[in-house]
């Protein structure tokens, strides 16, 4: 999760209110998740892999494949830079756990969900990926532990020097043509990839600036707010 961010945006206060920060952002972005599966217009390249594995496995929650696919990002980060790896990357399964269990009980309770017309289910995808990006906003504010696959990133990124966000997305084309391609093998066709993918692509990054946006204007409006001196006793 280390994108070229603006410092100014990462909270400085105590651990135990950045740590509830960030489980609330897990929470929120799993829910965003959840109502984004719920739309059924496609889905983000990650969750379309893990989502398409439940049809392959289906014994398995989608929880279970996203905790399962984080596992496999932090072997292969151990694989790729074994000096530079820490034992402390290994706190990484502690949030991804968090999020497996909470993914599993949102899509629990967006169970119910199915709206048939097509503008309703557009409207619900929009709403989903501004709480998904919401979640990222509050995860990054925290500024803790990067999730296994963020930390893979990261490391691809050092080893590389090439930008973040042009590895972050040929890895996020490379989990779509998986999910494409065990769709195809398994099931005779890809599954939940739509023009909901292209939309969630565009729209998560751009909700996500629209947070920091507002955050600024929000501290600046608060730091020029004029103090108001406290009268004195006589």
């Amino acid at each position: 999760m280390q994108h070229e961010k603006d410092t100014a945006i990462i909270d400085t206060g105590s651990t135990v209110r950045r740590w509830i920060t960030y489980v609330a952002g897990i929470y929120i972005l799993t829910l965003g998740l959840s109502l984004a599966i719920r739309a059924g217009i496609g889905i983000s390249p990650q969750s379309s892999l893990t989502r398409t594995m439940t049809l392959v496995l289906p014994p398995l929650s989608q929880g279970t494949f996203n905790l399962i696919l984080e596992v496999i990002m932090l072997i292969l980060t151990f694989l790729i830079s074994r000096r530079a790896f820490k034992a402390r990357n290994l706190l990484s399964m502690v949030p991804a756990l968090v999020l497996a269990l909470l993914l599993d009980f949102n899509l629990m309770i967006t169970e119910s969900i199915h709206l048939e017309p097509y503008v309703a289910n557009l409207v619900l995808l929009f709403f989903a990926d501004a709480m998904l990006a919401l979640g990222l906003f509050l995860m990054i504010r925290a500024n803790l532990v990067l999730m296994p696959i963020d930390l893979f990133v990261n490391t691809i990124q050092q080893k590389t020097g090439r930008k973040w966000g042009n590895i972050k997305t040929v890895f996020d084309c490379t989990l779509l043509a998986l999910s494409a391609s065990i769709g195809l093998i398994f099931l005779g066709a890809p599954h939940f990839i739509r023009e909901g993918t292209i939309i969630n692509a565009i729209l998560v990054g751009q909700y996500v600036k629209l947070y920091f946006y507002l955050h600024e204007k929000y501290t600046a409006r608060k730091a020029a707010a004029p103090v108001v001196a406290e009268p004195v006793a006589e």
